[in-house]
């Protein structure tokens, strides 16, 4: 982790400091310049991730954080672009720009902090939440039955989705660095223990149950690895397919911006 000053607004505990030691570690490892990197993200603790980290970001409405970054990579395809939020925010209010992100397949990674409920707001139920799990807002159990993230992105047809565990931070780096590498739409969920509001799911509870996997290129066998989640939680890359063709916009900008224009334009608005 550097040594920059942060004001840190997570919990003591919080899996969110594994994600981000991984990612830092990642980006470092990867050496691209912290100018050609963008991360994009919504509302939430997890949306909070690039504020903690030296680069580009534009943190956006809840549920905002892929449009931003599609936006962004149509824009400006020669960078690397990063959507990070948690589940609630890009599984629950923006589930329908996850979905048609995967149909498009740009060359963008999709980093979930999944910690099954919202944390931000006091930990109700996300679309993750196991059912029948008791919480401030439905003390007689979560009556809905769980989303299961990564099948859906298979079933969209995304070309690479994997699986992390914050706890496991070597392994998550790994993983990202891949996921970065990749040249498509590629969907990481990290299990992030929340040590508030989620007292079923902890550090605990799925180091006992987390395993490696090697990556498949069959999307029914990803599947059927994905939704296994009793005694055994498979965390690596899951599925991987190269030949899906991958969309290649064109730079809209024909001119480097430079210092100078953007004085300018600030004057123009701010005088």
């Amino acid at each position: 982790m550097s040594a920059q000053p942060y004001d840190i607004a997570w919990c003591p505990g919080c899996g969110n400091f594994g994600i981000r030691i991984a990612l830092e570690e990642a980006l470092h490892e990867l050496a691209i310049p912290a100018q050609q990197i963008v991360l994009t993200s919504g509302i939430g603790q997890g949306a909070k991730m690039p504020q903690y980290l030296e680069t580009n970001y534009f943190n956006g409405l809840h549920g905002r954080s892929v449009p931003l970054a599609v936006g962004i990579k149509l824009a400006r395809p020669d960078l690397t672009v990063i959507a990070v939020s948690g589940d609630g925010c890009i599984y629950g209010e923006g589930g329908n720009h996850f979905l048609h992100t995967i149909r498009k397949n740009l060359d963008i990674t999709i980093l979930i902090t999944n910690n099954q409920v919202y944390g931000l707001t006091k930990g109700q139920s996300s679309p993750t939440t196991d059912l029948s799990v008791k919480n401030p807002l439905t003390p007689d159990g979560n009556p809905n039955a769980p989303l299961h993230p990564l099948s859906l992105a298979l079933v969209m047809g995304a070309p690479f989705v994997a699986r992390g565990f914050a706890r496991e931070k070597d392994h998550l780096k790994e993983v990202i660095m891949e996921a970065i590498r990749f040249r498509g739409t590629a969907v990481v969920d990290i299990l992030q223990p929340c040590v508030t509001f989620n007292k079923i799911n902890t550090y605990q509870w799925y180091g006992d149950r987390v395993y490696q996997v090697k990556p498949t290129t069959d999307p029914l066998e990803a599947i059927r690895i994905a939704e296994f989640w009793e005694d055994r939680i498979a965390i690596g890359v899951l599925f991987r397919d190269e030949t899906r063709p991958t969309r290649t916009p064109r730079n809209l900008f024909t001119r480097r911006t430079t210092q100078k224009d953007i004085e300018t334009l600030l004057k123009r608005y701010h005088d």
